[in-house]
């Protein structure tokens, strides 16, 4: 019965442990500067190594870090959720992922310099946006009426558009303001679906 409590009470322990990493890199996260293993481990209170061997890379923390983080792509896009309009939502959805990277950049900066050192990670980011360009356009995939692969050839042209990688190419190399990047981002998405969802009867489907 003792051996058992003492397992019991070191397993509490390790989750307690994890668990205050976590919340560590959130408020890391959160304060928008670097993210980085060392500074979480400061931030926790436990050594680099601990923190190591709770998570074996800064990737896996990450996202055990964003969860909770970033609401469902449905519950984002709840004040649109009535709107039928293709551009409208793609606006809302653009301009809710581009502000909240803007909060998080800290992370995200860290998540895309992990990913680019280490390509065999890229599969483990988390895709917001990709979940948020399907909530803006699935539900009115209907009343659009394009072919599967024009939808998803818009989704993918989005997803060039609607991303941290164009945000911070713009705030970064081109100097302009956060405010000016979002605007330059949302205005692209917008050309981007208006003409793809356009319609007046003389597209064709054979590509």
């Amino acid at each position: 019965m003792g051996a058992g409590n003492e397992a019991t009470g070191r397993v509490n322990q390790k989750l307690r442990t994890r668990n205050a990493i976590i919340e560590a890199c959130r408020e890391v996260t959160r304060a928008g500067g670097p993210v980085t293993m060392p500074a979480v481990a400061r931030a926790a209170l436990v050594s680099e190594p601990t923190a190591y061997r709770y998570f074996p890379d800064l990737i896996s923390l990450l996202n055990a870090t964003l969860v909770g983080m970033w609401p469902s792509p449905a519950e984002a896009l709840e004040p649109i959720a009535a709107s039928a309009d293709p551009v409208d939502r793609i606006v809302f959805a653009s301009e809710y992922f581009l502000r909240r990277v803007l909060s998080y950049q800290g992370a995200v900066r860290a998540m895309i310099s992990a990913t680019i050192t280490r390509p065999e990670l890229a599969a483990h980011r988390p895709g917001i946006r990709f979940g948020l360009i399907n909530q803006a356009l699935d539900p009115i995939a209907d009343t659009l009426r394009l072919p599967p692969q024009r939808l998803a050839q818009l989704k993918h042209d989005l997803a060039a558009i609607i991303s941290a990688e164009a945000l911070f190419s713009l705030t970064d190399l081109c100097r302009l303001t956060p405010d000016d990047a979002v605007g330059s981002l949302v205005r692209t998405a917008t050309t981007i679906t208006a003409a793809a969802t356009h319609d007046d009867g003389t597209s064709s489907a054979a590509g």
